[in-house]
């Protein structure tokens, strides 16, 4: 089979990378970019562990062939963080204890900034609305929620 030639913005970088043409995103950015923060819960988009930024808006990466990218504006929970400093929601997830297996946390990062970079001041129910589409099976949620809410005041704060 074919090789495909995939150039894209990812995490503000311009990238390119080969491959087939039915991969997932999800496996391209794994296997073929090297990027593992994004994971694999279900495979059939269902959970939200798998969740990118795809032209600014959130996706599963496993319903999403990587040609489909070409041309494209991706963000992964890599992409958070700069120069080497964490992103607040990153911070506030580890203060808070908002994770514990971690299969979950990149899409819930993921979803979470998305909602900040819309709404900056969110209310707990916009923020369970926001993140209605990730599943966790370890922590409950209250301490995801708290951390997002935790995250945007320091972001308000800092401006």
């Amino acid at each position: 089979m074919t090789r495909t030639h995939v150039a894209c913005n990812l995490n503000g970088d311009d990238v390119e990378f080969l491959c087939d043409q039915n991969e997932t995103l999800l496996n391209a950015l794994r296997d073929e970019v090297g990027l593992t923060g994004v994971k694999e819960g279900c495979g059939t988009g269902d959970c939200g562990s798998c969740s990118v930024m795809f032209n600014g808006r959130v996706t599963c990466s496993c319903l999403v062939f990587a040609p489909e990218v070409n041309g494209a504006t991706v963000v992964t929970v890599e992409g958070l963080a700069d120069a080497g400093q964490l992103h607040p929601l990153q911070q506030c997830f580890l203060e808070g204890a908002a994770l514990q297996c971690g299969v979950c946390t990149p899409g819930f990062l993921v979803a979470a900034k998305a909602l900040l970079d819309k709404n900056p001041n969110p209310t707990e129910t916009e923020v369970r609305y926001a993140l209605a589409g990730n599943l966790c099976r370890c922590t409950g949620y209250d301490k995801i929620i708290r951390a997002v809410l935790d995250a945007a005041g320091q972001l308000n704060a800092a401006q």
